[in-house]
This record gives structure tokens, sequence and C-alpha cells, in this order.
């Protein structure tokens, strides 16, 4: 009983993804652009102010401190004067215009009396000195020494380090950072006016909404094209994979764009090529086996209604023709297997089973297989193995696999002198493996050619074989990840070879 499977939702294209990704990025930004401006504009600006005041008063407490070091008179009263250094009072000025970062202040500096000692004023109006804060027992002429500021001095003065902020009723705003000279005779106020960034940023806050409908606007208008421009490519490989499955694998891409779009379109159109190749190659190979099963499925029934109709009491004419059509069953057989042996290589079916082992001991191994049809042909195998070991991580089924393979090539193509050599020694990237014979070689036009797919040179022309060995040791060393290749002289011979890697952590 199969179960329904519920339809999944539908869910919107990359254009209308992008859209709404871009549409969210704005809301967020916009959101962010709210909240900076409302809840954190005022207590940042604010507390950049402090440390502003604070540094300046710390930097008046140093100057008192360098003034006393080198014996130098900061004030004096004499018969009830006060009397200032006017050293000190120019080394003030000169420190106070070198600071580019306030432009606006008060600085208020007094003794152990709480009387102004100097102040310097630079800000209209002041509220510390100003009779706005004052009480009522104060006069309202101006006077450096009102209650007020007396009382921020002696909450200074106990305090050590101080910080208030000032209000009047009609809004306006001053903090005051205090400090103590390091002796404790003398008291340091400075001061300056807040803005109104409450103000600023409620107003910011009564454009957001205008702000918000442009930027949206725009937001939607610049994600419509450029999700148009960045779906196109998309759009243009989605049209080229419906002709491919089609079967126009003649299908092109042009890669106008040097990003990842640009190379898959590269990649697609590398993958149209190779699914053209195949195809090509699928169609020769059955073409090709079709031809070679044609020949002994013809000879097989030819033989057998001969045997059948003519030669059945004539035992000797009857077992030649039986022979023939064992022979011819074998090569069938033979096809067969190599078809179904390429097949599962290249498709996947076989699975390497990678382990360690040495590569020497197959080597020695598989050339002793060889040891019957050597002596009985006349030819020699030599085996040129090191003294030392040679550990290889690797499917030793798939390679052995591999290396009959390659022997057998060699013995089709084995020279005048009878000898083939399997060779295997240590190198670079791990272990080199050749197999060489010293027949006629291959030509420079069929050397490009030698591992496709049933191909045979026109000196292999009607010589036994299924003609797809040498494709299905290409899958193997390529399932493995390992470089291979053949050099030839015509004339000379052939060495095919390929390199094997170590087990992991071994050079």
């Amino acid at each position: 009983m199969h179960r329904l499977k519920p339809p999944r939702a539908a869910t919107p294209g990359i254009r209308a993804q992008l859209m709404l990704f871009l549409a969210f990025i704005c809301l967020l930004l916009l959101g962010l652009y709210w909240f900076l401006s409302t809840q954190l504009l005022e207590p940042l600006y604010n507390r950049r102010i402090e440390n502003q005041l604070a540094d300046q008063a710390d930097e008046i407490v140093s100057l008192i401190q360098d003034t006393q070091d080198e014996g130098g008179i900061i004030s004096s009263w004499d018969f009830g004067i006060l009397m200032v250094d006017s050293t000190f009072r120019t080394k003030l000025y000169e420190s106070l215009s070198a600071n580019t970062q306030l432009t606006n202040f008060c600085v208020d500096i007094s003794d152990s009396t709480l009387r102004s000692v100097i102040t310097i004023e630079n800000l209209y109006p002041c509220l510390l000195h100003n009779s706005t804060l004052s009480s009522k027992s104060d006069s309202s002429s101006f006077s450096w020494d009102k209650s007020t500021v007396i009382e921020m001095r002696r909450a200074c003065r106990s305090n050590g380090s101080w910080l208030q902020v000032l209000n009047t009723s009609g809004g306006s705003s001053q903090v005051v950072v205090g400090r103590m000279s390091l002796d404790g005779t003398y008291s340091v106020l400075v001061s300056t006016s807040l803005v109104h960034v409450a103000e600023a940023g409620q107003v910011l806050s009564d454009m957001l909404p205008l702000i918000a409908i442009l930027v949206f606007a725009f937001a939607l208008a610049a994600a419509w094209l450029f999700s148009q421009w960045f779906t196109r490519p998309l759009r243009e490989l989605s049209a080229a994979a419906r002709q491919v499955a089609q079967g126009d694998y003649s299908v092109h891409v042009e890669p106008n764009r040097r990003d990842e779009l640009g190379t898959l379109a590269e990649d697609f159109n590398h993958m149209a090529r190779e699914v053209q190749r195949a195809a090509q190659m699928q169609r020769d190979l059955l073409a090709n086996v079709s031809h070679d099963l044609r020949t002994p499925l013809t000879l097989i029934k030819g033989y057998a209604e001969t045997v059948r109709d003519i030669t059945g009491d004539d035992k000797p004419h009857r077992d030649e023709q039986l022979n023939i059509i064992v022979d011819e069953t074998d090569r069938l057989t033979a096809l067969v297997s190599s078809v179904m042996e390429l097949s599962k290589v290249t498709s996947g079916a076989d699975k390497c089973e990678m382990v360690r082992f040495d590569m020497g001991q197959l080597c020695d191994e598989v050339s002793e297989r060889y040891d019957a049809v050597c002596a009985q042909n006349g030819w020699t195998l030599q085996l040129e193995l090191p003294d030392q070991p040679l550990e290889v991580f690797a499917d030793p089924t798939m390679i052995e696999r591999a290396l009959h393979n390659l022997l057998g090539n060699a013995m089709h193509h084995i020279g005048p002198d009878g000898v083939f050599v399997l060779r295997a020694m240590p190198c670079e990237e791990g272990v080199r493996v050749e197999v060489e014979d010293h027949g006629p070689g291959i030509s420079a036009e069929d050397l490009p050619y030698i591992f496709e797919r049933y191909y045979r040179s026109r000196s292999d022309a009607g010589k036994a074989g299924t003609g797809l060995g040498l494709s299905i040791t290409k899958a193997i060393f390529e399932q493995h990840g390992f470089r291979f290749g053949v050099q030839s002289t015509p004339g000379k011979g052939s060495t095919f070879w390929f390199i094997m890697k170590p087990p992991a952590g071994e050079h």
C-alpha cells in the first residue's frame, strides 16, 4: 500500500526571494536608524561631552600639580586681596586654547575657602554663575561666588570626583565635572552646555515615516532590477538544461560574467560537451559491440546448422566445427563480460575498498600467474622490484584487475625478443608501476585515444580481444585518483605507467 505524499507548498522564485530579502534588510536598517536616532543619540552624546570635560579637568589638575612641583604659586591672599600668579594663568590659557574639542565652556578654580581663584567664562549663559539657579538671597548682580557654585565646590571637595547635570525650567541644560588637586587645596569645575539633542532626535523620528517610504520604494525598485539582472543567467541555464533533456547536446551558454554564475555556465558547457561525448561513445560502443556480437553469433548459428544438417555423422569435421562454436562462444562471453565490467566500474557500482598493502607483493603474486603461458610460448616476464616494501593505499582487487589488463595488452603486443616487463619503484608521489613491452609501439596519432572505450589502433585491426581492457583500466585509475599514462616509440615498444598514493601520513 503506497502512502500518498502531501503536495509540497509552493515556494517563491529566486527573484521574489531576492526582493523579500532586500526589503527585509531595508526595514532592518530603518529600524536600526530609528533606534540609534531616538534611543542612543542623546546618551552617547552626553557621555562624549562628559568624557571631554573630565579630560579637561584632569589636564587642569595636572597643570596645578606641575606648577606646585616646580615651586610656583597658584594664588595667595595678601591683606584680604587674592593674588593669582600670572605665569600659571598664562599656562592655563594656553592649555585651554590648545583644546580643540571644547569650544564653549566654563572653568572655575577655587581654593580651600570655597572662593573663586580663577574663573574663565566662555559660555553664555553659564548656569554656574547666573542668578537663574541661585537662591533668593543672592543678589541679581553677576558674581563668581553664587550660592549654587559654592555648593558645587563643597560637593567636589567632599567627593574628590564629581559630576552633575543642571537643568532650568526654560529647557537649558549644563553638565559640570569636578576634580580636586592632589594636595586638596584647589577644586576645579569644568562645565559646558548640552545642546537639545532630544529635540533633534524627535525631529529625526518625525521624519522617519517619509524616509522609510522613500527608501522602501527605492529598495523595491532596485531589488526588481537587481533580481532581473541576477537571475538572467539562471534562466538561460534553465532553458539550456531543457534542451539537453530533449537530446540537444550541442547547446552552449555564453559565460558573460566572471563570478560564480559565470563559472556555473562554464561548468554547464563542460557538462554538455561531456554528455555529448558520452552519448556518442555509447552509440559507438553499441554499434561496435553489435558488430562484434553479430560475427560470433553468425558463426555459431552457421556451424551449428552445419553440424545438424551435414557433418553430424562425420566426427572429425563435427569436432572441428564444434570447437569453432566453443571458441566463438568464449569470445562472445568475454565480450559481454568486458562490457558489463566496464559498465560497473564507470558507473560506480564497484566501489573502491581502500586498504593498506604492499604493492611489491601484489606484483609478485600477479607475475606468477603468467609462468605457464610464458613457458608455453617461450616468453619472459621480467619482474623488477626494489628490496624495500612498497606500501600503498588502494583497492587491491581493482589494482590486480588493472595489472592483468596491462599485462594482457603487453602480451598481445610482445616484441620479437618475447620479453615484457612489470616494474614497481618508489617515487616522490608514492609508488610508480610500469608495464613495458618491446612490440611495434603506438603511433602518435593513436596515442591520445589509446584509453578510449573500444578504440583500436590500426595495428590492432583483426587481433583478438574486446578493445575494452584499457578503458576498464582507465576507469579504475580514475576512481582511485591515480595519475597514469603511456609512453611509446613506434618500432621500439610501449610503457604503460600509473602512480599509486602512499598511506595517509607517508610520503
